[in-house]
């Protein structure tokens, strides 16, 4: 009976020993957490997600790794607080762990200050060990990898302790004046310094030492990373797309007539897209063989630069110089085509407006070329056209006169295009600035016409 009972208290000590191993296992994974928490940035989850978008994973694994990056994108919406509930854990279990040791040391038939020393012992060895040693080390090199890993278990600690939200917002307010914060260390450190600059800027423009135009040009320089790609992109409504069953020839005459030199390739939709033609390509293929003309634009087509719409631009800038793209196509969230960008975006960003020897100003006036023919700057209100021709335009879902022409025709317009509707034809006839925008529509009567061919 009593080698049973000495058996028992063999097993139960090995029980415990295996469940203090455990919560020393938890506690470093929870250190861990802590410190990565506050360096995960919302830069490098948006690249992640745009790796793993463009990856050759199966989709069931994408959308594995897309939903802890989603998590990890809840968790540091309000990263103080994570990181209070991750230190509550490691806590807890540090202290678990000097309750086991004393347990056993109890079972053990050990004096009562060797059984305190034990635990208070553990307890601190154990604690010393998840704050200094590894963990934090791993969690300040690779964070991202780190909260990917730990995502669903850091999530269901944060549950367990909603309490520990007031600790972590009191330290938010501490430290940014906020009750949360969604700034990561190096982020909130970056945020600092452009301050200081800004202001040693403004110090040097009222001392004379510097011209306010470039005071203003190192300015916007300082604001690149708080401009987001989505904020200067072209929107996918606005974006001239060719079809992949396009010709060569028919792919030189719309780089004529839209002035642009480089064109997404699309399929059914824009989110099908197949790539980038530009027009160097275009000309080379043609030039010293005139039978090119009817291959196809896919023989020539490039692989498309991808980035996220909230990639700072300073980052885009960087980017496209290293890989020497000068147009990206610009995705959301959910892999879908959100825009395009150009390096001319992110540069007029600190010069300002770019525009070249092609770019012409938008008429300001409506203008009577001659009987029942008006040309209207494309942003002319439709009511401007109503009073023209003295006719009721009903169309409540756009306002201008380059809005009813998109509509009618059903994508984009450009220099050339031409549609009718409401007794009318529109044509557009001029583009300006650097993003080749349709400016004038020449608007004629159709009646006027019929009448003027019959005079004939």
């Amino acid at each position: 009976m009593i080698a049973l009972q000495r058996g028992e208290i063999v097993w139960l000590c090995v029980a415990l020993g295996a469940i203090a191993l455990v919560l020393v296992w938890f506690s470093l994974m929870m250190a861990a957490a802590e410190s990565a928490v506050a360096r995960v940035t919302r830069s490098s989850l948006n690249n992640r997600i745009l790796d793993v978008q463009t990856s050759a994973e199966s989709r069931f694994v994408a959308l594995k790794q897309l939903n802890r990056i989603h998590i990890v994108q809840r968790l540091i919406i309000d990263r103080y607080a994570t990181a209070s509930s991750c230190a509550f854990a490691r806590i807890v279990c540090n202290v678990l762990d000097g309750v086991l040791v004393s347990l056993i040391c109890t079972l053990l038939d050990a004096p009562l200050w060797a059984v305190v020393l034990a635990g208070v012992l553990s307890a601190l060895c154990i604690g010393v060990v998840s704050v200094l040693v590894r963990p934090r080390a791993n969690g300040e090199s690779k964070p991202l990898d780190i909260m990917l890993r730990q995502a669903r278990v850091v999530s269901v600690v944060c549950l367990l302790t909603p309490f520990a939200k007031i600790t972590g917002h009191a330290a938010a307010w501490a430290k940014t004046g906020k009750t949360t914060a969604s700034l990561s260390d190096d982020e909130e450190l970056e945020r600092i310094h452009r301050e200081q600059g800004k202001a040693a800027i403004d110090r040097l423009v009222e001392a004379g030492d510097f011209d306010k135009e470039v005071s203003e040009m190192m300015r916007n320089v300082l604001t690149l990373s708080d401009t987001l790609t989505r904020e200067i992109m072209v929107p996918r409504t606005d974006m001239i797309c060719i079809a992949q069953d396009a010709t060569l020839e028919q792919v030189l005459r719309m780089f004529s007539r839209s002035g642009f030199s480089r064109v997404p390739v699309i399929g059914e939709s824009v989110d099908d897209l197949v790539g980038m033609v530009y027009l160097k390509d275009a000309v080379k293929a043609v030039a010293f063989n005139a039978e090119a003309n009817a291959r196809s634009v896919t023989s020539i087509v490039r692989e498309p630069l991808l980035v996220p719409e909230s990639k700072p631009v300073d980052d885009l800038f960087h980017q496209m110089q290293r890989q020497r793209q000068h147009a990206a196509i610009v995705v959301d969230e959910y892999g879908g085509i959100a825009g395009l960008v150009t390096i001319e975006d992110a540069i007029e960003q600190i010069v300002g407006e770019l525009e070249d020897e092609h770019d012409r100003t938008q008429r300001q006036e409506p203008v009577q070329l001659g009987p029942g023919q008006w040309q209207f700057p494309a942003r002319a209100p439709i009511a401007d056209v109503e009073d023209a021709f003295e006719i009721t335009i009903d169309e409540d879902d756009v306002d201008t006169v380059y809005g009813l022409l998109t509509k009618l025709l059903g994508r984009v317009p450009i220099v050339g295009s031409s549609a009718q509707g409401h007794g009318l034809r529109f044509t557009a006839v001029d583009s300006a600035g650097r993003r080749k925008k349709v400016s004038t529509v020449l608007v004629e009567s159709l009646q006027a016409q019929r009448s003027n061919e019959d005079s004939e």
